[in-house]
């Protein structure tokens, strides 16, 4: 990664002509190609950016540039739309470059497998007097969260999700459809289980006759295991 402080002017041409008039800005030239250009204020957000797959040139100005005082010219070209960024280089305040490696990634608390174990170790959140029977119960279509026993030997398929939507209900419907044809597991009914879950997919899940648990995720973190714990 690239990051240079320059002071400069910013022309962006294609679906539409965007202009930065001459002020200091950040310049991050990325690994991946991509381009932003950044104030001193504005959040996260740059003012203008060119998303890869695209290439950058950096040119010679030609005589009338050179004599407004433009050091370089950085043109940046998608390589599909054709849309193309030109900065204007007048004075470079700062340019260093760093090899960042490869990221791991972002890992979020409270994320669907969290939430499939937690839940898995307090199945009286989803009701009273249940087992596990197993957590990521195979089926030909993929595996269901959770599945779980009542106490009159009855089956309870368990999907689990963050957010809750109506693709989440179309999900359990067909493990339910499926599960359903096994004698070893009916009668089996299911549990749509978020954080939160959308009106729309409670509609549906009604329909369904899918009940619907809304987790409370930092409550379950303070049970975990049984074990109450201070942080």
């Amino acid at each position: 990664m690239r990051l240079v402080i320059a002071r400069c002017s910013v022309d962006y041409s294609g679906r539409l002509n965007a202009h930065l008039p001459l002020a200091t800005r950040l310049l991050v030239h990325k690994g991946d190609g991509s381009l932003l250009v950044h104030s001193d204020g504005g959040s996260y957000k740059p003012l203008n950016w060119m998303s890869p797959p695209c290439r950058l040139d950096v040119e010679l100005p030609d005589d009338e540039s050179a004599a407004a005082g433009v050091l370089e010219h950085w043109r940046v070209t998608h390589a599909k739309t054709g849309d193309a960024l030109l900065v204007r280089i007048y004075e470079v305040l700062h340019d260093t470059s760093h090899e960042l490696g490869i990221d791991p990634g972002l890992q979020k608390d409270g994320v669907e497998a969290d939430l499939q174990r937690l839940l898995a170790e307090q199945v009286d959140v989803i009701g009273d007097g249940l087992t596990l029977v197993r957590r990521e119960y195979p089926t030909a279509i993929g595996p269901v969260d959770l599945l779980l026993r009542d106490p009159a030997g009855g089956t309870i398929a368990v999907e689990v999700k963050r957010r809750g939507d109506i693709d989440g209900v179309e999900q359990l419907t067909r493990y339910l459809d499926l599960l359903a044809r096994d004698p070893h597991l009916a009668p089996v009914t299911g549990v749509f289980a978020a954080q939160e879950i959308k009106p729309q997919a409670k509609v549906l899940a009604a329909d369904r006759g899918i009940r619907c648990v809304t987790l409370d995720y930092e409550g379950m973190k303070g049970i975990e295991s049984g074990a109450p714990r201070l942080f």
